[in-house]
């Protein structure tokens, strides 16, 4: 079955909801954690990304229907922050799984929440890297939906024109002479 934009347009707008209520979601719990304790490093890091990721995520909602004007862009937005996103959630898993995750980043806050930012973090930055794919591939299929054939004009071809003056010309023996 051929890939058309009647597919790509449910399908990217439905993963573009997914990654931004996820990076929401993140940005609320980021944001919760550095109201009640002392921060680092990567919780500024993972707020830093949501937020940002919430306002530049907002043109990808236009995208599937303005494939030429944003799609470029958006493309773009998605290459950066699929690796912007992987980083932050590499920086929980660092900050969660390697140590006692009670006593760390902040201290005091229950496991729980920190594996379901950590758990956000992961789908923000998958569809982000699903993001990718499915804005290449409406391109490609707004393209194909939308392609005209050239006219062919061939010199020789069109009715009511003769051959170049440079052609060979056609010689023909006279009946009864070799």
């Amino acid at each position: 079955m051929a890939y058309s934009t009647a597919i790509s347009r449910p399908l990217q707008l439905a993963t573009r909801t997914l990654q931004w209520i996820s990076a929401v979601i993140v940005m609320g719990l980021t944001s919760y954690f550095i109201s009640v304790g002392p921060t680092g490093q990567h919780l500024i890091y993972q707020e830093v990304i949501a937020v940002l990721s919430v306002v530049f995520f907002l043109p990808a909602f236009v995208s599937p229907f303005l494939p030429t004007a944003l799609s470029k862009f958006v493309l773009a937005i998605d290459v950066i922050f699929s690796y912007l996103w992987l980083t932050a959630f590499i920086f929980a898993a660092q900050d969660y799984n390697w140590h006692l995750c009670y006593f760390h980043s902040p201290a005091g806050i229950p496991c729980g929440r920190k594996y379901a930012n950590e758990a956000f973090m992961f789908l923000a930055f998958f569809f982000t890297f699903c993001g990718v794919f499915l804005e290449v591939a409406a391109l490609w299929a707004y393209r194909k939906g939308n392609r005209s054939v050239a006219p062919i004009h061939e010199k020789n071809g069109a009715p009511g024109t003769r051959a170049p003056l440079d052609a060979p010309a056609e010689t023909t023996a006279p009946a009864g002479t070799v």
